[in-house]
């Protein structure tokens, strides 16, 4: 029977998300903004210089995950990349929300560009090793989804609950500022903390799950061979030849272009279309986190019992459901509270509070998912790829967010939303037209997520079938 990791070690590991948490909660919420609204950079060569940066660091995920699958060092094969990435990573973030003053639109593009790729490409070279660690310490079905609901528990934690102490600490509505993101002074404090607390995520990480290093599965390759493009080339369309990794990369990359889109537009929604002040914004992060212990605790329940193919299917149809109900009924009638109202900030935080109890559940099922690909490919190949696996994973979140935060930026170009527009200074043919991008035009890109999932083959049987002769090769 496989191993079941000790509370310690899931802890350990799953500490270690809030680093990603918070890194990616000051890209989705405050590095547009920043740069569209108080630099005054233009929508679309934001969005560009943002999709940039994200193409960059796709295409280093299989690079990371390669070298992370064949390293071998007394600390095992992913902690010395986790450890390294830890300061570069808090640097390249404080600087860039610190860029100099009174520069030309050029000279902010270029540095936007400069320090998002330096930054995605260290998250990069920890993320991709720790998610690969999660599915060589966690070997058995139900344990693994176990072990990456820790995992997601801590990176929501550290994008909503670190959202919520940064507009609280450091961007409160003022009566110079009538909206707190837009006050210049925050956002370099603001960047100091992230740094912080991604420093001491990794390191918490690193700490808290040496002790498995004895216990990690051999790496298993055939043959010592060097890095160089024709192995890489090898060993990722190695992983595309399995039907249900096609199926799960293929739904990932087109969720992650939907919410992408709807998430380049969230503090233009919340800002502009529904009137919302930094007091009652900041809400969002605790409802979230709100539902985060409901849905760490929904998916193994739901995994267990309609099996994870099902569980991300029904969990998926919720989260399209959620982001575009509200946004159509306030686009095409009027039966919604007026904005500013305690009623409308309460429906709007029951909707957030359902996404927030789909979305982390359905991350902990893809990765738990993920990870029993691992154990399908070491049975076909001969070899473990954790790493190509979550790389290539890692890589469809970020090209699709890539595609996403380009049309994004166009987007506001395209409808013409103002640069530096204070609430209430936007026209009512602006929002309707932010309204519809944001909401129902997206829409139609989940009929292709579910059309994905579906294809989905593996479960809980054949799993227990695959382990099996595993545990029978390495007996030999």
């Amino acid at each position: 029977m496989p191993r079941v990791l000790p509370l310690s070690s899931k802890l350990g590991f799953g500490v270690g998300q809030l680093a990603e948490g918070i890194t990616l909660g000051a890209f989705s919420t405050f590095l547009l903004f920043y740069f569209n609204q108080i630099l005054q950079v233009s929508g679309t060569l934001t969005g560009i210089a943002l999709g940039i940066a994200l193409f960059c660091d796709a295409i280093t995920d299989p690079l990371a995950g390669s070298i992370s699958d064949r390293l071998e060092t007394r600390w095992g094969r992913r902690h010395p990349m986790m450890m390294g990435a830890a300061l570069p990573l808090g640097i390249s973030i404080i600087a860039l929300f610190n860029p100099p003053t009174g520069m030309s639109e050029m000279f902010y593009f270029g540095w936007l560009i400069t320090f998002a790729v330096s930054a995605r490409l260290f998250l990069t070279l920890y993320h991709i090793p720790h998610l690969a660690l999660g599915a060589e310490m966690a070997q058995d079905y139900l344990d693994r989804t176990r072990v990456y609901s820790f995992s997601q528990f801590f990176g929501t934690v550290g994008s909503a609950g670190f959202g919520f102490l940064m507009l609280t600490l450091f961007f409160p509505t003022t009566e110079e500022f009538s909206h707190g993101l837009l006050n210049t002074n925050g956002y370099g404090p603001f960047s100091t903390a992230a740094a912080i607390g991604v420093f001491v995520s990794i390191s918490l990480c690193v700490a808290g799950t040496l002790r498995e290093i004895p216990h990690l599965p051999p790496a298993n390759f055939k043959t010592p061979e060097r890095l160089n493009p024709r192995r890489l080339f090898r060993e990722v369309t190695t992983a595309f030849k399995n039907h249900s990794y096609r199926m799960l990369v293929g739904g990932l990359f087109c969720a992650v272009i939907l919410l992408g889109i709807e998430g380049t537009f969230m503090v233009y929604m919340y800002v502009h279309f529904w009137g919302m002040e930094t007091e009652n914004m900041r809400w969002i992060g605790p409802t979230v986190l709100c539902a985060l212990p409901f849905s760490v605790l929904l998916a193994p329940i739901l995994t267990k019992h309609l099996d994870k193919r099902r569980t991300l299917i029904g969990l998926s149809v919720v989260i399209i459901v959620c982001n575009n109900l509200m946004i159509c009924i306030r686009l095409f009638t009027d039966w919604l509270p007026e904005n500013g109202s305690v009623e409308l900030l309460a429906m709007l935080l029951a909707f957030i509070f359902t996404s927030g109890l789909a979305g982390p559940a359905i991350m902990i099922t893809l990765n738990s998912m993920f990870a029993d690909i691992s154990d399908e490919q070491e049975l076909l190949t001969g070899e473990r790829q954790e790493g190509i696996i979550f790389s290539a994973r890692s890589f469809a979140f970020k090209a699709g967010g890539a595609f996403a935060t380009i049309l994004g930026g166009i987007g506001l170009d395209l409808i013409e939303f103002p640069r530096g527009a204070a609430p209430g200074e936007v026209s009512a043919e602006v929002l309707f037209n932010l309204g519809i991008i944001a909401g129902p035009a997206t829409s139609v890109i989940g009929l292709a997520i579910l059309a994905f999932y579906i294809g989905y083959r593996l479960d809980r049987a054949r799993i227990a079938e695959i382990q099996l002769e595993l545990a029978a090769r390495r007996a030999q």
